[in-house]
Order: C-alpha cells, then sequence, then structure tokens
C-alpha cells in the first residue's frame, strides 16, 4: 500500500494549514506526523483519511491497483479521541456493529476483542457509562483488530493512565506487522516505534 502526497496543501478561509506537503507513505513503515497544539496534524490525517480534500495539490492512493479516494476508506482503521462512538450502543452491540463493517485482523473473534480490551465484564454495559479512558481503549482496540493495511491513529494514548500506555505499545507490537501504521502526537511515547517522524511545521 502506497499513499503519494503532491504539493498538497490545506487552508481554512485564508489561512495555510501547511503547504508544498510532497511525501510518500508505504508499507510496511512507521511514520510519525508531528508539531505542536495547532499545527495541523490533525489536518493532514484527515486529508490522508480522505475526509479532507485539498486545497491544492493532490493525494493518490495505490496497492495492486490506484485506489479511488471515495473508496479509501475500506482500506483503512482509524482512532482519535475526539471519534464519536454511539453512547447508546452497549460494548458488545459496539463491536458486532464496526466488525459488519470491517473484516477481523489475523484470526481474531469477537470474544478475543473482548479480552484484549479486558472489559468482558462490561459487554452489556452501555459506552455512555464507560470513563473516557474506558473509550479511549475501545476506540483503539477496534482500529488495531480491523483487517486493514492502514492504521491511522491521532493522539493515540489521549485519556489512558500509565498502564493503558503499557497496553498501547504492546498492540503496537501485536498488530502492527506488514501494516502502514501514521501517528499524529507531540507525545514521544506515542511514536516512538516510528522510523520516518515528520514535521508540519516544515510545511508552513
Amino acid at each position: 500500500m502506497k499513499i503519494s502526497l503532491s504539493k498538497a496543501g490545506r487552508r481554512f478561509n485564508q489561512e495555510w494549514i501547511f503547504r508544498n506537503f510532497d511525501y510518500e507513505f508505504q508499507s510496511p513503515g512507521k511514520y510519525a506526523i508531528l508539531g505542536p497544539n495547532g499545527s495541523g496534524k490533525s489536518t493532514l490525517l484527515s486529508l490522508i483519511l480522505g475526509s479532507l480534500s485539498p486545497s491544492e495539490g493532490g493525494i493518490s492512493y495505490h496497492a495492486e491497483k490506484t485506489i479511488a479516494v471515495e473508496d479509501i476508506y475500506k482500506h483503512l482503521s482509524f482512532a482519535a479521541p475526539y471519534l464519536d462512538l454511539i453512547e447508546e450502543f452497549t460494548l458488545e452491540e459496539t463491536i458486532d456493529f464496526h466488525f459488519k463493517f470491517k473484516g477481523l485482523y489475523n484470526n481474531m473473534t469477537k470474544d478475543a476483542v473482548l479480552a484484549l480490551l479486558g472489559l468482558e465484564k462490561s459487554q452489556d454495559k452501555a459506552l455512555k457509562y464507560f470513563s473516557s479512558g474506558m473509550k479511549q481503549r475501545t476506540k483503539l482496540v477496534l482500529a488495531f483488530c480491523s483487517d486493514t493495511p492502514i492504521l491511522l491513529l491521532d493522539e493515540p494514548t489521549s485519556n489512558l493512565d500509565q498502564q493503558g500506555i503499557s497496553w498501547y505499545l504492546e498492540l503496537i507490537a501485536n498488530f502492527t506487522d506488514k501494516r502502514l501504521v501514521i501517528v499524529g502526537s507531540n507525545q514521544e511515547v506515542e511514536y516512538s516505534f516510528c522510523q520516518h517522524l515528520i514535521q508540519v511545521t516544515d510545511y508552513k
């Protein structure tokens, strides 16, 4: 899988968030998009996701053949603290609903997903009763356990305690082989495994 950005830029009103972003992401590979808060990390990730279009330049996706931007969602999984879950769903309903649209990674099962979360006793609890940390763990495990070649993570350890951060790093170790992983972060622990570091501020 390859994602190519050619002189890509994005602006809101008259303010450019980034410009002339020329870069190629290739799998397997682990990339970190770095910068302070408000620097444009999430905007760049949204452009890679296909949820935002570039204001200038272009983006293309290639596997065995070129993938249209409207179909790229089938090939990627995404987790972010601002990503909404359906609060009225129970954890079990959330898992069942998610995997209607995505395959399970590497022979995982629903029971294995619950065990990985460590929330088997909460499978019948509505998500609106979950703590922010439990919700973030749920978002991460849904992304990691989806059978997609691309994994995008924005501020993945938000709302996680030290034990949760260690759990996240275990997910990285066990669920990213041969995948293209892109992490938006300003916390080194979130991207310490990445081979490629990209500073958004270099593209202002």
